[in-house]
C-alpha cells in the first residue's frame, strides 16, 4: 500500500466524550495494563484494512502499546491464523495526542461484506478516561495484561457493550475510489437502541443486507448516538448533530448519501416532565421552526459536499415519557415539512412504516421494543424496507 491507495469505507462509529450517564461502561475509569477486544461487522470489502483510533475526547495523550486485527470466531475468540499485528508508521505502538486521532498502517487481510473483524488494543499504562461509543449493542471483552495474540478467549473476563478508542475501519481492494457510501445519521433509533446484542439488527444493518440481496451492495455506515440532539450538546449524548455532521458523515470515504433521522430527543427532553430527566434538560422552548432550521443546516452542509440528503420522518412515541400534546404537535409539524417541503432529496417515511394503523400516534406493537418509543428488531427491518434504493 502507498499514498495513492484508494481506501473505501468498511465500518464506522460516532465517538463520544467519556461518561457513564445511564450506561455502565469503562470509559471513565479507562484502562491500565489491559487488553480490549472489540468486534465489528464490515459492510465493505477489500484485500487490506486499516483502523482509525481516536483520542478526540481524551484529556491527555493516549498510549497504545500494541494493536492487532483478526477475523472473529465466537465471542472473544479469533480464527486461527488470521491475526495481523497493526503498526503505526512502522512502529508497533503509538502515542495519540489529546484530541488527536491516528490511522494504522495497512494490514493484508481479505475481507468480504458482512465479515466480522476483531480489533485488539493493549493499553500498558493508565489511560485515564477514554473516548468511546456508548451504545454499541455488541460485546467488547477485557483481559489483564498484553493479550493481543491470546488464543484462549477465557482470559477475557470482563465484558461491556460499548466500543473504546476504535472509530473506523477502511478497506482497500486495489480499485479506484468510489462514491457509493451511505451513512445513517441520528440518535438512538439510528444507533439501534433495544436491538439484539451481538446480532447486528440495527436498521442500518438491515438496509445493508437488503441492498446486497438486491445486487446493490455498498458500504452502509452507522453514525447514530443514543440520546443525541439536533440543536444541543449533551454531557452523555454527544455533540449536537450540526457540530459532528462533518466528522461523522461528510469526511467518510466515498460518501454519496446521508439518511437523517433526528429531532426526537429535542422534542422529548424539552417536553417531558422534569422527574423523567432530573439531571439533564435542554431548552424547553424549542419550536418546530427552530428544529426545521437545524435540518436545513444539515441539508446545506450535505449539498455543499455533493452528498444527497434523505429525510427520515420522526417516529411515533405515544405512551412514552416524551409524549405530550405539544410534543405531538411539533412532531406532526416537522414531519409534514419533511414530506412536503422538497428540502430533502428524498424522504424515508419511517413514521408511517412504524405506526399502528389503529392508533397512528403510537408504534405498532409488533414493532415496539417495549418502551413505546424505540423499535425492536422487527421495527428496524421495517424501517430499512421503506428506503427506496433509487434514492441512494
Amino acid at each position: 500500500m502507498n499514498d495513492t491507495t484508494a481506501w473505501h469505507a468498511g465500518w464506522s462509529t460516532a465517538v463520544q466524550r467519556p461518561s457513564t450517564g445511564f450506561d455502565k461502561n469503562w470509559s471513565e475509569e479507562g484502562f491500565a495494563d489491559q487488553t480490549v477486544r472489540q468486534v465489528v461487522r464490515v459492510t465493505g470489502s477489500g484485500t487490506a484494512a486499516r483502523v482509525r483510533l481516536s483520542n478526540r475526547f481524551g484529556g491527555a495523550p493516549l498510549e497504545v502499546g500494541g494493536a492487532a486485527l483478526a477475523r472473529t470466531d465466537q465471542g472473544a475468540a479469533v480464527q486461527d491464523g488470521t491475526t495481523r499485528p497493526l503498526t503505526f508508521s512502522g512502529a508497533g505502538s503509538v502515542r495519540i495526542p489529546a484530541g488527536g486521532e491516528v490511522w494504522s498502517d495497512a494490514a493484508e487481510l481479505p475481507v468480504a461484506p458482512f465479515d466480522r473483524l476483531t480489533v485488539s488494543l493493549y493499553f500498558p499504562r493508565p489511560t485515564g478516561p477514554t473516548t468511546f461509543h456508548a451504545q454499541a449493542f455488541t460485546t467488547a471483552y477485557r483481559a489483564e495484561g498484553d493479550q493481543l495474540t491470546a488464543t484462549d478467549p477465557a482470559v477475557f473476563t470482563g465484558t461491556s457493550v460499548s466500543w473504546y478508542v476504535l472509530a473506523d475501519i477502511e478497506l482497500a481492494d486495489g480499485g479506484p475510489a468510489r462514491r457509493d457510501t451511505v451513512v445513517t445519521f441520528g440518535d438512538s433509533i439510528t444507533d439501534g437502541f433495544a436491538s439484539a446484542t451481538d446480532a447486528d439488527h440495527r436498521y442500518s444493518d438491515a438496509l445493508a443486507e437488503r441492498l446486497a440481496a438486491a445486487g446493490l451492495g455498498r458500504p452502509v455506515l452507522n453514525a447514530g448516538i443514543g440520546g443525541n440532539l439536533l440543536l444541543n450538546d449533551a454531557p452523555w449524548y454527544g455533540e449536537r448533530a450540526g457540530a459532528r455532521f462533518r466528522r461523522d458523515v461528510l469526511d467518510k470515504p466515498g460518501v454519496r448519501t446521508v439518511i437523517v433521522l433526528a429531532g426526537l430527543n429535542d422534542i422529548g427532553f424539552s417536553e417531558a416532565d422534569e422527574t423523567d430527566f432530573p439531571t439533564y434538560r435542554p431548552n424547553p422552548d424549542l419550536s418546530a421552526a427552530q428544529l426545521i432550521e437545524g435540518y436545513r443546516g444539515l441539508i446545506a452542509a450535505a449539498h455543499a459536499a455533493g452528498v444527497r440528503a434523505i429525510g427520515g420522518t420522526i417516529t411515533p412515541f405515544q405512551g412514552s415519557e416524551y409524549h405530550t400534546p405539544r410534543a405531538e404537535a411539533k412532531r406532526q409539524e416537522i414531519n409534514t415539512w419533511i414530506r412536503t417541503s422538497g428540502a430533502f432529496d428524498a424522504v424515508a417515511d419511517f413514521a408511517t412504516a412504524l405506526a399502528d394503523p389503529s392508533t397512528p400516534l403510537a408504534l405498532l406493537p409488533a414493532y415496539d421494543s417495549g418502551d413505546r418509543k424505540h423499535p425492536g428488531d422487527a421495527g428496524y427491518r421495517a424501517m430499512a424496507s421503506v428506503i427506496d434504493p433509487a434514492s441512494l
